[in-house]
């Protein structure tokens, strides 16, 4: 499918990503200053600025780290796996729980943040003076609040104790910053996502503008604010208006895709059930082994393979050899058994080779169970430049079958409209052909886990609701310390900021 604003990413890529990169994020801004005088003087200049916004999204840092490769290795249904016992070191110890202020994906994680903030705050401060048609500049101020809002909603959740800024801030002021008290954190989210669901368009033409913000996603992320924030009834109402009719179209045009299995067609970018997707591209020329961060494309698709996958005939799927990372769980597996969403979510690997189909390399944790839904095939790879990185399925940030479960929660949660939400449960097991189940929260914790694995929610749920400690102990989860990343070391240093009390300081 054409994509004007995925090829425009992509002319904006290399000029962004070493700005947004460097050592820490204190040193984003006095590196940019220069520029950034004498930029965004036009309406094409400002899109340039939104673009480099949308950028920080996507790819994973030098070091294979961004929110999914992370959070998968973090949670209970996956190992991070790879080739060894320090592959990606970074996400091994994350998966195992022996991270620590030195150690762990947290430095990459926070740079991406506020690298995405820092670009914000610079549009956001810079449009009021750019000469531009006074509708699209409310167009480019509420894109650029929701990113705002979205790089701080993984902030806060991640980190609990960050920095709070709303504006550019440069010269030895960066040294002054102190963190904000979460709360206020959480206000500045939720003023941003509200004034973005007022100008931010109710639908975007996909084939030019494909994951671009709209009211749909704007709404569905403060639905997510309040329920972190247990704000259960007005979690209820943001998501009611996203949702529609369970099973309907709502009035954004979204609606469940007939089929679970299309999801995962790489080609089906921007389809109905996509409320807010990072785009990917597989056209990239940048990226090699000296800028892995380079790439434009997914490294999921390179890092979830098996590695050295080889067929012996023709009756095995021809996936692309990787590098054995986030192997499913013998646990989960077995939980999936007979959940008609099973072949779609997982690749059993090693039964193909019992079965003298395959051969492959066993990883580190092998469980021989692999994550389909981002297991490419070798057609779907482009050998120009560096294949690697280069594969192009899109992320699902939120789609509507998730919405409609944090919706059913949120009614669960403050008792009310129960009806409801055993409408919006059963409509998302209706689409795969199960039967009506009594809502409960322990039925709608388990619908997500099935609905949603490897999609970047499973930590984040299971530690929102309280569930992490007993699920990852045997991981080496302790409870009281692990809902939170320490802060990283280099920000610590020359700076007022504090280090987590978790981790041996004292905020």
């Amino acid at each position: 499918m054409k994509n004007t604003f995925s090829k425009y990413l992509l002319l904006v890529w290399l000029a962004t990503l070493f700005n947004g990169c460097g050592k820490d994020f204190l040193e984003v801004t006095p590196k940019g200053t220069s520029l950034v005088d004498n930029y965004y003087k036009n309406a094409d200049e400002a899109l340039a600025g939104l673009i480099a916004i949308y950028a920080s999204l996507a790819g994973v840092s030098q070091g294979y780290i961004n929110k999914y490769t992370a959070t998968l290795s973090a949670s209970d249904d996956n190992y991070a796996g790879g080739g060894n016992a320090t592959d990606v070191n970074n996400l091994q110890v994350w998966s195992n729980y022996t991270l620590g202020p030195a150690t762990g994906p947290q430095e990459d994680l926070w740079s991406r943040g506020f690298a995405g903030i820092f670009k914000a705050n610079i549009l956001i401060t810079k449009l009021p003076d750019i000469k531009m048609d006074a509708n699209l500049k409310k167009r480019y101020l509420a894109e650029a609040k929701f990113l705002r809002a979205y790089f701080y909603f993984d902030l806060i959740r991640l980190f609990k104790n960050i920095p709070l800024f709303e504006a550019p801030v440069s010269g030895k002021a960066i040294y002054e910053i102190v963190q904000a008290e979460p709360s206020k954190v959480y206000e500045l989210i939720i003023k941003d996502l509200k004034a973005a669901v007022l100008d931010l368009p109710a639908t975007v033409p996909v084939e030019v503008e494909g994951g671009r913000a709209t009211q749909a996603a704007a709404r569905s992320l403060l639905g997510k604010v309040y329920l972190q924030t247990k704000q259960y009834k007005l979690a209820a109402n943001e998501f009611s208006e996203v949702n529609g009719t369970p099973g309907g179209t709502s009035q954004y045009g979204n609606e469940l895709l007939p089929k679970y299995d299309d999801l995962w067609v790489i080609a089906n970018k921007h389809n109905k059930e996509s409320i807010f997707s990072i785009n990917y591209s597989s056209k990239s020329l940048w990226g090699d082994w000296n800028c892995i961060a380079c790439a434009r494309g997914n490294w999921l698709n390179m890092m979830s393979g098996p590695r050295q996958y080889n067929r012996k005939d023709n009756s095995a799927p021809d996936f692309n050899s990787g590098w054995s990372f986030f192997v499913i769980t013998e646990e989960l597996e077995s939980v999936m058994r007979g959940d008609p969403r099973y072949n779609s979510t997982i690749a059993n690997i090693q039964k193909l080779e019992d079965d003298g189909h395959v051969t492959y390399e066993k990883g580190y944790k092998n469980t021989g169970f692999f994550l389909r839904k981002y297991l490419a095939l070798i057609s779907d790879r482009n050998d120009v430049g560096s294949f690697q990185g280069n594969f192009d399925q899109n992320l699902y940030e939120i789609r509507l079958a998730d919405t409609y479960l944090m919706e059913a929660e949120a009614l669960v949660m403050a008792n009310e409209n129960i009806a409801r939400a055993q409408q919006l449960l059963d409509a998302v097991r209706k689409r795969v052909g199960l039967p009506t189940k009594t809502v409960t929260l322990d039925a709608i914790k388990l619908e997500r886990r099935l609905e949603l694995v490897g999609e970047g929610h499973r930590w984040f749920d299971i530690v929102r609701w309280g569930d992490a400690p007993r699920l990852l102990a045997s991981r080496g989860f302790v409870e009281g310390k692990h809902e939170v990343l320490p802060i990283p070391l280099l920000e610590l240093e020359n700076t007022k900021l504090e280090q987590n009390k978790e981790y041996g300081g004292t905020k």
